[in-house]
């Protein structure tokens, strides 16, 4: 599972000039689930996003705070194009992503997952498949990529397997990003 995290002062979902959901300060969450994901990595993702520390805490220290710290709101959005495909020509490839029934099954695991860690009524959605306008005033701005399994690859380097292609397309040993 992979998911782009922005922190926002404000956050939105609009379907067919219909606002479906909204929120003040808190998290918006795009959401993609690929074809090997299970329950489990639902979970951990649901877990991560809850947890991580993207607000300065009363003292100004930075990076001390999750949005459950703050009693802030949080936006899921299902969005399938974040695991597409573009190495070859210029028509995105989507086989990275799972499949309708499976990715609505394990995207709704994930969205009630969230509510039952934190608070139902804190947590809002977009709508799965629809054509969705999201409106967003990033605050920040603060915006974080998070996978529950990322691809390990050998490096060319000589760094050695423990980078995740995202390590590798900043040249950077995943060890120093920790």
């Amino acid at each position: 599972m992979k998911a782009v995290l922005q922190r926002v002062a404000s956050a939105s979902v609009t379907v067919d000039k219909q606002l479906v959901s909204s929120i003040g300060r808190g998290v918006l969450v795009f959401a993609a689930v690929a074809p090997d994901d299970t329950q489990k990595e639902v979970e951990a993702m649901a877990a991560k996003v809850l947890k991580l520390k993207l607000w300065p805490d009363e003292a100004g220290g930075t990076w001390k705070q999750s949005v459950l710290d703050i009693k802030g709101e949080v936006l899921c959005v299902s969005q399938f194009t974040l695991l597409a495909s573009t190495k070859k020509g210029s028509k995105p490839d989507f086989h990275g992503a799972a499949g309708g029934e499976k990715a609505k099954e394990l995207y709704d695991h994930f969205y009630a997952k969230v509510q039952e860690i934190y608070n139902p009524e804190k947590v809002k959605n977009g709508v799965f498949q629809a054509m969705m306008e999201v409106g967003l005033v990033n605050d920040g701005p603060v915006t974080m990529e998070i996978q529950t399994n990322p691809p390990k690859i050998e490096s060319k380097k000589g760094v050695g397997p423990t980078e995740t292609r995202n390590d590798m397309e900043e040249g950077l040993p995943a060890s120093l990003l920790e």
